[in-house]
C-alpha cells in the first residue's frame, strides 16, 4: 500500500493564561492571522484553514513551495498573516480571506502578498511525528525548512515567558503562545500543553444593574458599553471590588431610578438601575456573544473622564 497523509488533520487548539516564566515551555508570538496546515502530498501543495475547508486557491504566492521543500510527505501547522513594516495587518489579510475572483486573488497576491508562519511539524517522509515531544518536532521543522520569504518558522524564547509577553505587548501584537515543550501534538484538542497570553483590555462601562449579596453586601456589578448601535450589555463584574466599596457603591445604585432590562438578558436577583454611573473594567477578551472573559472592576469614573478610586 502507497504512503498517504490524511485527507484533513483538526489543528491543536489552546487554553487562556495569565503569563508565567517556565523552563519547561516555549514562548513564541500569537500571530494575527489565519490558522492553516500545509499538506505536501506527491508533490501537490494543499492549503487547509482551521474549519478544514482548502483554501490553496487564495494563496497563489505559496505554489512554488511544493519546489523547495525537500522532503515530500509533510503537514505544516502555522499561520497565514499579511505583513505590514514587520507587523500582521489584519485588514489587509481579511480581504485576501474574502476574495473570490481569480483575477483579483492573482493581483493581491502580488500587492499584499501573503507569509507563511510555521509554528509545528505533523508528518514528515509520510511519518507521523505527533507523538513526539514538541522540541523535537520544532528540530526537525528547523533543519526541513528552506530559506523562502513566504515561508517562514515562528521563533521563540525558552523560560522567559514574563519578559517575552512585555515586549510583545509593547510592539502592540495580539499576545504570545507558551507551549509545554514535552508536549505531543493533540489533533481537534484544546490542551493544557498550550497556553495563550493575551494584553488584558480596558473600558469604560456603564452600571446598568447590580446583583445583591449576601448580608447586605454585592455579589457583582452588571455593565454595559455604549456604541454605535446603543449599549451593549457586556456581563456581570464581580473581581475587583473592594470591601468597603462595595458597601459605598452599594448605597448610590440603591438611590438611583429604576432601569430597563435588556430584553435577551435573563439574570436571576438582577436589579437594574438607571446607567447614571460609569466604571472601568479591564478584561481578557470578548467573547463571540459581546461578553468580557475575566472581567475586573477598576474603579468609577466621573462626569469628566477620570478614575475616582
Amino acid at each position: 500500500m502507497s504512503e498517504k497523509l490524511p485527507e484533513t488533520i483538526r489543528p491543536m487548539l489552546a487554553y487562556l493564561s495569565a503569563p508565567f516564566d517556565s523552563p519547561d515551555h516555549l514562548y513564541e508570538v500569537k500571530w494575527d492571522g489565519t490558522r492553516c496546515l500545509l499538506f505536501l502530498e506527491r508533490g501537490r501543495l494543499r492549503l487547509q484553514n482551521r474549519r478544514l475547508r482548502d483554501i490553496t486557491y487564495r494563496y497563489p504566492e505559496f505554489s512554488h513551495l511544493s519546489e523547495v521543500i525537500p522532503q515530500d510527505g509533510v503537514v505544516l501547522d502555522g499561520e497565514i498573516v499579511v505583513l505590514k513594516e514587520g507587523r500582521p495587518h489584519f485588514t489587509s489579510l481579511q480581504e485576501r480571506e474574502h476574495t473570490r475572483s481569480k483575477e483579483k486573488i492573482r493581483l493581491l497576491s502580488r500587492s499584499l502578498p501573503a507569509t507563511y508562519i510555521v509554528f509545528d511539524l505533523l508528518y514528515l517522509g509520510y511519518k507521523p511525528l505527533l507523538n513526539l515531544p514538541l522540541i523535537r518536532r520544532r528540530e526537525y521543522l528547523r533543519k526541513l525548512l528552506p530559506q523562502d520569504p513566504y515561508l517562514v518558522e515562528s521563533e521563540y524564547v525558552l523560560n522567559r515567558g514574563l519578559d517575552f509577553f512585555a515586549a510583545v505587548c509593547q510592539r502592540g501584537l495580539e499576545g504570545v503562545m507558551a507551549k509545554d515543550i514535552r508536549s505531543p501534538y493533540l489533533p481537534g484538542q484544546r490542551s493544557h500543553y498550550w497556553l495563550k497570553f493575551k494584553p488584558r483590555g480596558r473600558r469604560r462601562c456603564l452600571i446598568v444593574g447590580y446583583i445583591p449579596g449576601p448580608k447586605g453586601g454585592l455579589r457583582s456589578l452588571l455593565v454595559a458599553e455604549e456604541t454605535e448601535e446603543g449599549l451593549r450589555f457586556r456581563g456581570r463584574v464581580g473581581t475587583g471590588l473592594k470591601q468597603e466599596e462595595e458597601r459605598l457603591l452599594l448605597q448610590r445604585l440603591q438611590k438611583l431610578p429604576p432601569g430597563r432590562p435588556f430584553p435577551t438578558v435573563k439574570i436571576k436577583d438582577a436589579h437594574w438601575v438607571s446607567p447614571e454611573l460609569s466604571c472601568l473594567v479591564s478584561y481578557q477578551e470578548i467573547t463571540n456573544k459581546g461578553r468580557f472573559r475575566a472581567p475586573v472592576f477598576e474603579g468609577l469614573v466621573d462626569e469628566t473622564g477620570l478614575q475616582t478610586r
